[in-house]
Order: C-alpha cells, then sequence, then structure tokens
C-alpha cells in the first residue's frame, strides 16, 4: 500500500519569478519545474491511514468525489474551473445570482475608504449583498468541504446529501443577491491523505489527538507530529527534511494561509484575490477544523482586519452563535456565555489579505474533528456524530447568509463605519 501510495504522489514544484503589485491579479499558469521527489508514506506510525467504516453518503470530501458530485449534480448554480493548484490540480467553484457590474467603478478600494464611500469601487452594484464560502483551504480539514457541499445539495434540491429538507437555507438563495462557493481551495493537500474519513478516535485514546494533528500539519521523520502552531515555521516547507508534509500545504510546501501575500503568491492564492476582485464579496466565511479539546464546539476567530468591521463581525458572532446555542452545539446552553465574542485577534493572515484587498469581513470558523473528541464546558465528554457536524457546518452558513441579508452587506454597513462623513 505505501508503495503505491510512494509512486502515486509526486510534488511539483512551481516559481512566480516576478514581483508584482500589490495583491497581483496576474493569472498566467505557474512555470512548471522539475519534480521532487515523490513523497514517501513510509514514516506515517501504522494505524493512521486506517479508513472509518459506514462512512455515510452525505461525507463528500475527497478531490475525485468533490470533482464528481460539481460535474455531475449542479444544474441550477454555474459550475466553473477558477484555478489550479501548485501540483496542477482544477479548483472549482459553484455561483449562485449575478455578478456585481464593473460599470459605474471609478477608484480602488483603498480609495474608496479614502472618501469615506465604497461606492466608487463596487459600481453600480454597490448594494448587492454577495457572499463567498471557502473550504479546504487545509487540505485535510474535511468538515468545512463536506458542509459547503451539502450546502450546495440543499441549493440545488432543498435537501442535503442526507435527505434533511433545509428549507430556511434553501431560501437564502432569494435573500442573498450573489453566492459564491469554493469547496476545495486546496486539492493538493487533500490529494496527499489517501483516506476518505478518518476513525474515530474517542476522547481517553493517547492517538484521540495524535492522528489528526500528524495527517493535518505533517510528521517528522521520526514519525513525531510537527503540530500546530510549529507548522508555521516552515513556509515553503522543504518536503525532503520530514517524514510527511500533511494536508497543510500545497505542492510548493506552502501554507495558504500565511502566503507570501505582498511578494509571490501561490496560484490558490492568486486565484482568490482574482475572484474577491471580481466578486466584490461583503462577507467571506473561511471554513477549519481546530478547536480547544476542553470546548469541543465550533469556535468563530476575530479577524485582524479593518477596526470599521469590527462591530459587525461581533454582530454576526452574536447570531452565529445563539443559534448553535440553542441547537446543542456549543460548550454550554448559556447562550449569553457562548455568543460574548472573543476579545483576542487572529494574527495576520488570508483573511487579513482578502479585507484589505476588497473590503469584505473575512471571518475563519473553526470546527470539532470527526476524528477525535473532547469535551463541553463542564468538563463532559461530548461526542460529535458526522451528522452533528454536518447541523452545525449548515447552521453556521445560514446564520452568516441571513445576517447579510438582513444588514444589507457593506454598502450599509459603512453608514455606522463613517458616521460623520465629511
Amino acid at each position: 500500500m505505501k508503495q503505491l501510495l510512494n509512486n502515486t504522489f509526486t510534488r511539483s514544484v512551481c516559481y512566480f519569478g516576478l514581483a508584482g503589485l500589490l495583491f497581483s491579479a496576474c493569472t498566467s499558469a505557474p512555470e512548471k519545474k522539475e519534480p521532487a521527489a515523490a513523497i514517501s508514506y513510509d514514516a506515517i506510525p501504522e494505524g493512521y491511514l486506517d479508513e472509518a467504516k459506514d462512512i455515510p453518503n452525505f461525507w463528500v470530501a475527497t478531490v475525485e468525489e468533490v470533482n464528481t458530485y460539481l460535474k455531475t449534480r449542479v444544474k441550477k448554480g454555474k459550475v466553473e474551473t477558477v484555478g489550479t493548484s501548485a501540483g496542477g490540480r482544477p479548483i472549482m467553484s459553484v455561483s449562485y445570482g449575478t455578478a456585481r457590474s464593473e460599470e459605474g467603478k471609478t477608484t480602488t478600494f483603498s480609495g474608496s475608504l479614502g472618501v469615506f464611500d465604497i461606492a466608487p469601487y463596487r459600481g453600480k452594484d454597490n448594494n448587492k449583498t454577495v457572499y463567498m464560502g471557502l473550504g479546504g483551504v487545509h487540505g485535510f480539514e474535511l468538515e468545512g468541504i463536506m458542509g459547503i457541499i451539502n450546502m450546495i445539495e440543499v441549493f440545488e434540491t432543498g435537501k442535503d446529501l442526507s435527505g434533511k429538507a433545509r428549507p430556511e437555507l434553501a431560501a437564502m438563495l432569494d435573500s442573498v443577491d450573489r453566492i459564491v462557493l469554493i469547496p476545495l481551495v486546496n486539492p493538493d493537500g487533500r490529494a496527499r491523505i489517501p483516506i476518505r474519513m478518518e476513525t474515530d478516535k474517542g476522547v481517553d485514546s493517547p492517538e484521540s489527538f495524535t492522528v489528526h494533528e500528524y495527517l493535518n500539519t505533517g510528521g517528522k521523520k521520526d514519525g513525531s507530529i510537527i503540530g500546530w502552531p510549529d507548522v508555521k515555521k516552515y513556509i515553503p516547507m522543504d518536503f525532503a527534511n520530514f517524514g510527511f508534509p500533511g494536508g497543510y500545504p500545497n505542492d510548493n510546501g506552502v501554507n495558504i494561509m500565511h502566503d507570501d501575500f505582498f511578494g509571490s503568491p501561490q496560484p490558490e492564492t492568486k486565484m482568490l484575490f482574482d475572484i474577491a476582485a471580481r466578486e466584490k464579496p461583503d462577507l467571506i466565511i473561511n471554513m477549519h477544523t481546530g478547536v480547544p479539546k476542553n470546548n469541543y464546539f465550533m469556535q468563530i476567530h476575530r479577524p485582524f482586519a479593518e477596526p470599521e468591521v469590527q462591530p459587525i463581525f461581533e454582530e454576526l458572532y452574536k447570531q452565529i452563535k445563539t443559534s448553535l446555542t440553542q441547537h446543542n452545539l456549543q460548550g454550554s446552553t448559556d447562550a449569553a456565555v457562548e455568543s460574548t465574542p472573543p476579545q483576542k485577534y487572529s494574527r495576520y493572515n488570508l483573511g487579513t489579505a482578502l479585507n484589505l484587498h476588497c473590503g469584505a469581513l473575512s471571518v475563519v470558523i473553526e470546527t470539532p474533528s470527526h476524528g477525535f473528541q473532547g469535551t463541553n464546558l463542564a468538563g463532559i465528554p461530548t461526542a460529535h456524530t458526522p451528522e452533528s457536524l454536518l447541523d452545525a457546518q449548515l447552521i453556521a452558513h445560514l446564520e452568516s447568509m441571513k445576517f447579510l441579508a438582513e444588514t444589507g452587506g457593506r454598502s450599509q454597513w459603512q453608514k455606522d463605519f463613517f458616521p460623520d462623513k465629511p
């Protein structure tokens, strides 16, 4: 098995020689270099690639499953290949509604801030509401991939892939003007992990956390995990220096969340910048997997972004967290406790770059992993089933879109941003 995998996966190395303007919109294909040595699976400890039995039919999260689903089942939405990964894999999106027109645009986003009005940047369609959802920026964080695929299914049929009707979510097609979804931003990292779904290691097993962290952040040559946040020390990661690179980086070894945004960004990042510049979304929700084991429920990071969007983030946070609490998907049943926004900011990352690129409120939401369990705030072990993880994903997207529809997006938010506009 390991030999087959070794022969199957290779690392391609791309290099962008031009240091263009800030957040360059270049879309040309990256120059291909000679591939490095094949990734070795020999260092992975025994059992780490065990696959779950009886995988639910709604758990669509491999590169092949995602691409097949988008090509064969999507009829209402528009499916596009919007980019190519460092490893040469297509990146696909699904969109609903009509995109903003470029008509009437007269300035940059930065220029619009200078005149206290985003309309000259967004043009005649300034008042349109645009939602963007991302999954799989880290390749083995499967919950977000699965969630977006099921949301697309709801938009297509009214039901998720388990057959559960979700009329309120389906109605968002009529409430939000434009919805753009990219289920798998980093297909290179996902393709590197050759299982559909890892087994659930529970709470007390010594491997309950280690296996998922190894597959996600990678492993050293001695079989130990690289771990978070230490994995961020190695960007780009030289795969030859490690036993297994994990699902975080693309095939150039770059963690997209911490790309070289001002210099030579990766093709996946350029793709996101291009889409953000074209669509000018009001709200970007970037789904990840990773929450504290002693409060093992969905968490939302405060973005390191414009000061003006912070009050908007806080209201969004309250809306999502209150709904999750009401559905028994938080660490306690106290909505007041659960919906109090964190004061600590995220560090500068992809969310910051997207905010400063197009003005979107870009938010990272973290979810528990299906591969191990944790406890609630009272210290009681809590079990997350695939079904409850699906519920949390779709509730978070639903409440985000409801918030956008109800508040009117950035064209309306700015009335609170600049009450004393000159």
